[in-house]
C-alpha cells in the first residue's frame, strides 16, 4: 500500500512539472514575492495531506512563475497554532496557511452552518457540497468580512471518536467522557448533546493532553489519528462519522490582490490543483490503510450499526441545528440543509448527474 501511495504522489507531482511547462526547479534566488504557508501537519507527503498539499502548491507556483514567487513552507505548527496561523494569515505577516474548520469559527462564525452532525453518508455528498453555489457564496462572504481569502475548499475527512476508557456503541456510552474538540463551538455543541464533556484544545498540544489524561479523547478522522499517533495514547476508536472535516487553504486577501494578474491566476491555480492531492491522500489513507495500520497499533476499532448509527444522528442533529441558529443567521443552515438534500437527490437520480461546479472566487 505504501508503494501505491509514493506511486501516486510521483505521479501527481511530475503532473505539476509537466503543467507548469518546466523540467526543473525554478531558481527563487531572485523571487519578486514570498509567500510563507504555514500548517500543522508534520513533515511527512505519504501521511500528511496538508503538507502534501502545500508541497505540491510549492512544486507548481515555483516552476510555473519561473522563480518569481518563493513559497516557504512551515509544517507542524512553526508559526504558532491553527489559530495563531489564521491571525497571522489575517494580519498579512503569514501569506497562507492550511487550517480546518474549527479555527475558522472564531474569525468567521457563519462557518459553523457546515458543522451539524451526521450530515453526509458519503465521501460524494460532500465533495458536491464543498464545491457548490453554497459554498461559493460562504465563502465569498467570508473574503469581504475578513480580509482572509480561501483559495481552495479541502478534507480532513469524516470524523470519528476515540477514547481511552471504554468501548462507544451509542451515544449512552459517550456520557461523562471528556472529548476534546477543536475550538468550534457546534462541535462542542455536538459531543455535549451525547451527555459526554468538550475540552478545546489546540492541536499542537493534543497528544500530550490525552497522554496526561487532561481528556479521556478525541475526535479525528484515521489519516490523523494514524499521522498524529494518537494510538499511542488511545485505546478505542468508533467509526461513527459525525462530522465531514474540512479543510482550507487561505491566503491574505491584500496579498493575493496585490499580485500581478498573471500570478494570481498560478497562484489561484495552484492551490485547486495540490488540493487534489489532499484529497486523494486523506481519502486513501483513511478508508484503505490508516484503520488496518491503527488495529495492528492495538487499537479496538467498531463501526455502529445502522440501528445505533441513527440513535448518534437522533441524539445530536436537530439540538445541533438549533444552536447554530441561535448564532448566526438562520438562513445559512437552512440553505446548508437544502444544498445536501439537493446534492443527495441528484446522486440519487438516474442520470448519476450531480449539482457540483467548480470552486471559484478569483474576484
Amino acid at each position: 500500500m505504501r508503494k501505491l501511495i509514493v506511486v501516486l504522489l510521483v505521479a501527481l507531482f511530475t503532473f505539476s512539472l509537466f503543467a507548469a511547462g518546466e523540467g526543473e526547479a525554478a531558481d527563487t534566488s531572485k523571487a519578486q514575492y514570498t509567500i510563507k504557508y504555514a500548517t500543522g501537519d508534520p513533515p511527512d507527503v505519504l501521511t500528511a495531506s496538508a503538507h502534501a498539499d502545500a508541497v505540491m502548491f510549492k512544486n507548481y507556483v515555483e516552476a510555473r512563475s519561473g522563480g518569481r514567487i518563493k513559497v516557504e513552507i512551515y509544517p507542524a505548527n512553526e508559526l504558532g497554532s491553527e489559530r495563531e496561523q489564521l491571525e497571522g494569515v489575517q494580519l498579512g505577516s503569514i501569506q497562507m496557511c492550511n487550517v480546518s474548520e474549527g479555527t475558522v469559527g472564531i474569525f468567521f462564525p457563519e462557518i459553523m452552518a457546515l458543522s451539524v452532525p451526521y450530515a453526509f453518508r458519503t465521501y460524494t455528498e460532500a465533495w458536491a457540497v464543498a464545491k457548490s453555489p453554497f459554498m461559493m457564496n460562504l465563502m465569498g462572504k467570508m473574503t469581504k468580512d475578513t480580509g482572509i481569502r480561501p483559495l481552495d475548499v479541502n478534507q480532513n475527512g469524516f470524523r470519528h471518536f476515540s477514547n481511552n476508557v471504554r468501548p462507544v456503541r451509542t451515544p449512552a456510552d459517550m456520557k461523562g467522557l471528556k472529548i476534546r474538540t477543536m475550538e468550534h463551538r457546534g462541535h462542542m455543541a455536538m459531543v455535549n448533546a451525547m451527555g459526554a464533556n468538550a475540552v478545546p484544545i489546540a492541536w499542537g498540544e493534543l497528544y500530550s493532553a490525552l497522554q496526561q489524561k487532561v481528556v479521556d479523547g478525541q475526535e479525528n478522522p484515521p489519516s490523523l489519528v494514524q499521522a498524529m499517533k494518537f494510538y499511542e495514547v488511545q485505546k478505542y476508536y468508533t467509526l461513527d462519522g459525525h462530522i465531514y472535516s474540512i479543510d482550507f487553504t487561505f491566503i491574505n486577501n491584500r496579498f493575493y490582490n496585490s499580485l500581478p494578474e498573471d500570478l494570481r491566476q498560478i497562484v489561484f491555480e495552484g492551490a485547486a490543483i495540490s488540493g487534489r492531492i489532499h484529497q486523494s491522500l486523506e481519502t486513501y489513507v483513511s478508508e484503505v490503510t490508516a484503520v488496518g495500520a491503527l488495529v495492528k497499533q492495538g487499537m479496538e476499532v467498531y463501526t455502529p450499526s445502522p440501528q445505533e448509527a441513527a440513535q448518534f444522528q437522533k441524539a445530536t442533529q436537530e439540538p445541533v441545528i438549533e444552536w447554530i441558529k441561535g448564532e448566526i443567521n438562520p438562513r445559512w443552515v437552512d440553505d446548508f440543509m437544502k444544498t445536501i438534500a439537493d446534492v443527495k437527490k441528484g446522486l440519487a437520480a438516474p442520470s448519476g448527474d450531480a449539482p457540483s461546479k467548480g470552486f471559484v472566487i478569483q474576484q
